[in-house]
């Protein structure tokens, strides 16, 4: 058995596979969801436009659990919170089997984002305290990985559990998968903590998701003097952030270009990923495919992501981040043009989700991540990816409210899905533009500076 107090073991597998199990979960529980939305919303008499909450519901709260798991995580070490994160992941999936209705269902999805929400960036906080530098690019492309077959595996399971028998089962795998990677948990993934913490920043995480909650809204309403509203609290929340001693998100953390860039292309990379989540639910009102069609052909697009990941996190360590994001945001871009006009046909929304998978495996996952990792030390490694993903998270509420706004703001259904997947084509430009201004890779293997001390 690896022992748990070794900071570096000659070998890292048991503890990368259960990282990568605990990701693969709380991925499963995104992916599952998108061909399933038409039949919760008959369940529950919800018209599109409101189920973007599923997802804002289950953002919003990943918010807030980042900050306070990734705090926990550096005062009080790895193993205890990301075990506790995965526990009350599987809570709130026995809450989601049994909702009876559509406000306790997104209670349940509340409690599994709050779970879910201190996975992943304890996970990467650990890979990256384990494994030597040289080899972390493909430590996270592996991880990663799992998080693709997730989304190869979650919508064509939840097309066929949603075809065949109902909605509500597909949260039941949860629970066996969750049991497993508790398990290994206490067996493999270290215990000790880098650092002493201050306490919670409890005003600023209060000020933050107050904020991103009205400007959701306002965007998913098209109101936008609630978006306004919600971008003035978002302003008190950096004023806080600048006083406070103990901040939520260390605004020291942009002072370096390199570190600034990425936050800013990952809220640019989370509206990309918002994108996905719809794509389903637009094959089923466009073409009339059943959910089982619909979410195969989005499992298909998955899958070419998955198998980009792990050459994506080689390729990290060979040419560096900034091609392999370049590369990433450039086939995104045309994948989602070729879907924004194409649809409507069945080759065309095929190849569009191919090409765009292709983007997708350069984009998301390891890049940004190994960024942040050579550009921070061990001390704020945790906060600095726990950042990082809230950025992410922060982008996918923006880009899924957008999604649920504009889809219903068309003069037809069809034209709002096109007006849609236009604005995040743009979006995409955005992407490509900020990762032509990273460091190339000669620089960014540099000894970072604990930018956040």
């Amino acid at each position: 058995m690896l022992p748990s107090t070794t900071r570096s073991a000659p070998n890292t597998t048991p503890l990368l596979l259960t990282l990568g199990l605990g990701v693969f979960a709380g991925a499963l529980d995104l992916g599952v969801l998108a061909p399933a939305l038409p039949a919760i919303g008959q369940t529950f008499s919800v018209p599109t436009g409101d189920l973007a909450w599923v997802f804002s519901t289950y953002l919003l709260v990943n918010v807030a659990s980042i900050a306070i798991a990734s705090t926990l995580a550096d005062r009080y070490g790895r193993r205890r919170i990301y075990v506790a994160s995965v526990a009350l992941f599987a809570l709130g999936s026995v809450l989601a089997v049994v909702a009876p209705s559509y406000l306790v269902f997104l209670l349940a999805r509340g409690i599994q984002a709050f779970g879910a929400g201190g996975i992943f960036p304890v996970a990467t906080a650990a890979i990256a305290d384990a494994v030597p530098k040289e080899r972390r690019g493909a430590a996270l492309g592996l991880v990663a990985a799992t998080w693709g077959l997730a989304a190869v595996i979650g919508p064509s399971l939840g097309g066929l559990i949603v075809h065949f028998v109902s909605w509500r089962w597909i949260f039941i795998a949860n629970f066996p998968l969750s049991a497993v990677v508790i398990w290994l948990a206490m067996r493999y993934v270290p215990q000790r903590a880098p650092n002493e913490r201050g306490p919670l920043d409890v005003v600023g995480l209060v000020l933050l998701v107050a904020g991103l909650l009205a400007v959701a809204q306002g965007v998913i309403t098209l109101y936008a003097t609630v978006v306004i509203a919600g971008l003035a609290v978002l302003g008190l929340f950096a004023a806080w952030e600048r006083n406070c001693e103990f901040p939520l998100i260390p605004l020291k953390l942009f002072s370096t270009p390199q570190l600034a860039k990425t936050y800013g292309l990952e809220i640019a990379i989370g509206m990309l990923e918002g994108s996905l989540f719809f794509v389903p639910a637009v094959l089923v009102a466009a073409q009339g495919l059943s959910y089982a069609a619909a979410g195969f052909i989005a499992a298909l697009g998955a899958l070419v992501f998955v198998a980009v990941i792990p050459l994506s996190g080689r390729a990290l360590d060979r040419v560096g981040s900034r091609d392999v994001l370049l590369v990433g945001a450039v086939l995104t871009e045309i994948g989602l043009a070729t879907f924004a006009l194409g649809f409507t046909s069945l080759p065309l929304s095929i190849l569009a989700m191919i090409v765009a998978g292709l983007g997708f495996g350069s984009l998301l996952g390891a890049p940004t991540r190994y960024i942040v990792a050579n550009e921070t030390t061990e001390t704020t490694r945790a906060t600095a990816v726990g950042l990082l993903s809230q950025c992410l998270i922060i982008g996918q509420i923006l880009g899924s409210s957008l999604a649920g706004g504009m889809m219903g703001s068309g003069a037809t259904e069809n034209a709002g899905y096109r007006q849609a997947y236009l604005a995040f084509c743009a979006i995409a430009f955005v992407a490509l533009a900020i990762a032509t201004t990273l460091k190339p890779r000669r620089e960014e293997r540099r000894a970072p500076l604990d930018v956040a001390a």
